[in-house]
């Protein structure tokens, strides 16, 4: 008798530490979806944001973002819940995750590009940064995205799926469990390398572009300093977003060094502060940096409750 109450002592202590780790998990994320929504929502809620290069672009990395968070909170409840999906299942999340991430820092490096134009060549911006020039280099930076997945399907094509029992997964569906093989794991690191190394070529080099363009008189030094504070929050959200890429290998090395319940504690603070929380920075500071989405995006924010008297759109 008193082997059942242990027992089931045990499995209630076990569900409500599940149940926790959910919670702590879930509440940041449904603030940062409610954000990213709303972000998202405003800008298609005024033509000026539907019809500007600058805005479509803020709008599609929200929305690699948005799917980024989604997906890995799925997939960490599923952690949570120790539920192993088949390979199949998991192949598809991971591939859908995997795609927001390489989105995101290709995005940023449009957006510095036409920033870049704004500054340097301001005559011939809208000649340039056109709408059906900002729809293909959105569509360029999904195909690179898709194409990597692409490569990756093809590198497990390689392993004898046949010589398995069952399809079920024996571990939990997360990224480094379907790279199954050395070659996957290689071309994978490789490629991250390229885009991020890339990546920060091209917005460093737009930035001193902008810096030596401001020196220049016939620039308008006040668009020119605030290009450059743009590209500098590109960088940081660059940085942000490799920290993202290396956390199961940060977390890997804290493990071997630390207790199971601390480090319980640093892998879903790391999530929180890692995972989720740089991919809702970009709602929070392009839409309170900006003088045009601020006022909207207040008003959706609080509902459509009327704040003060100049602040409705």
């Amino acid at each position: 008798m008193s082997r059942t109450a242990q027992t089931n002592t045990t499995t209630g202590d076990a569900l409500l530490h599940r149940v926790m780790l959910g919670t702590v998990t879930s509440v940041p994320c449904c603030i940062f979806l409610f954000i990213n929504v709303t972000m998202l929502f405003t800008l298609r809620s005024k033509a000026v944001f539907r019809e500007s290069s600058r805005y479509i672009l803020l709008f599609n990395l929200l929305v690699a973002d948005t799917m980024q968070i989604t997906l890995g909170q799925i997939l960490y409840i599923l952690s949570v819940c120790r539920t192993r999906l088949s390979y199949p299942v998991c192949g598809v999340l991971v591939m859908l995750s995997n795609i927001t991430i390489e989105v995101s820092p290709l995005t940023l490096v449009v957006m510095s590009l036409e920033r870049y134009v704004a500054v340097c060549q301001p005559l011939r911006h809208a000649t340039i940064i056109t709408i059906t020039n900002t729809a293909l280099a959105i569509m360029v930076v999904w195909a690179i995205s898709s194409l990597n997945i692409l490569v990756h399907v093809l590198l497990m094509l390689d392993f004898p799926f046949e010589d398995l029992d069952t399809l079920q997964m024996k571990e939990f569906c997360t990224s480094h469990a379907m790279f199954l093989g050395p070659m996957s794991y290689d071309y994978d690191r490789a490629f991250t390398c390229l885009v991020f190394v890339s990546a920060a070529a091209v917005i460093i080099s737009t930035y001193i572009g902008v810096m030596v363009a401001a020196r220049s008189a016939s620039t308008d030094k006040a668009s020119a300093r605030k290009a450059r504070n743009t590209l500098l929050l590109h960088l940081v959200q660059l940085g942000l977003s490799l920290l993202s890429t290396i956390h199961n290998s940060v977390v890997g090395s804290i493990a071997r060094i630390v207790t199971r319940p601390i480090l319980l504690i640093i892998l879903n603070t790391l999530y929180v502060l890692v995972i989720m929380l740089p991919r809702c920075l970009s709602s929070l500071i392009y839409g309170l940096r900006d003088k045009t989405i601020r006022p909207v995006l207040l008003y959706h924010l609080c509902c459509r409750l009327k704040l003060k008297a100049g602040v409705s759109p």
